[in-house]
C-alpha cells in the first residue's frame, strides 16, 4: 500500500498536526526531520515552528533558537553517523520559507565531491528510489539520531 503524501503540500502544518511522518524531534524552534534523501546517511532539515520567510523574519530570540537547534541537530547527526564534518545550509529558494539543511560529510564520498557543496551531486542521487527515505531501510537511523537529539536536548535546554 502506498503512503498518502499529502503531508508534503505542507510540511510544517503537517508536522504541527502530527503528520508528517519525517518528524524526529519536536524542538524549540521548530521541527527536525530526516531527509527525503538519505544518500549521505542522517541528512536531516530543520523546519520552523511556524512558517516565515527567512531567519531575519525571526525576533534575536527565537533566532537564537533556531540556530542551536539547528546545531543540535549536527551534534546528533555527529554522534549517530561519525561523519567526517557535518554542513549547515539555510537558501530558500526552492522552497521560500526558513529550513536548515543539516548534511554529514563522509570520507567515503567520492574524492571529486568532497570540496564542493552537496547541492553538485548529480540529480539522480536526489531522486533514484534506492536513496530516497524508507521506514524499512532507515527507521533505524531515524530512531537513533531521535534519541541521540532528545538527549542533547535536555542538556542545552536547561
Amino acid at each position: 500500500m502506498k503512503q498518502n503524501d499529502d503531508w508534503k503540500k505542507d510540511r510544517i502544518k503537517s508536522a504541527q498536526l502530527g503528520e508528517n511522518p519525517m518528524v524526529i524531534a519536536k524542538m524549540r524552534s521548530g521541527f527536525a526531520v530526516i531527509g527525503d534523501t538519505q544518500f549521505l546517511p542522517g541528512y536531516c532539515v530543520l523546519l520552523p515552528s511556524e512558517k516565515v520567510n527567512s531567519l531575519e523574519d525571526l525576533d534575536f530570540q527565537r533566532r537564537c533558537e533556531y540556530l542551536l537547534d539547528m546545531s543540535l541537530i549536527g551534534d546528533a547527526i555527529l554522534k549517530v553517523c561519525e561523519p567526517r564534518r557535518v554542513n549547515y545550509s539555510i537558501y530558500g529558494n526552492t522552497d521560500a520559507f526558513l529550513h536548515a539543511h543539516v548534511f554529514p560529510r563522509y570520507n567515503w564520498e567520492p574524492e571529486e565531491r568532497i570540496p564542493y557543496p552537496v547541492w553538485q551531486y548529480p540529480g539522480e542521487k536526489w531522486r533514484d528510489p534506492e536513496y530516497q527515505y524508507s521506514e524499512e531501510t532507515h527507521c533505524e537511523l531515524k530512531q537513533k539520531l531521535s534519541l541521540a537529539l532528545h538527549e542533547l536536548m535536555k542538556k542545552a535546554y536547561k
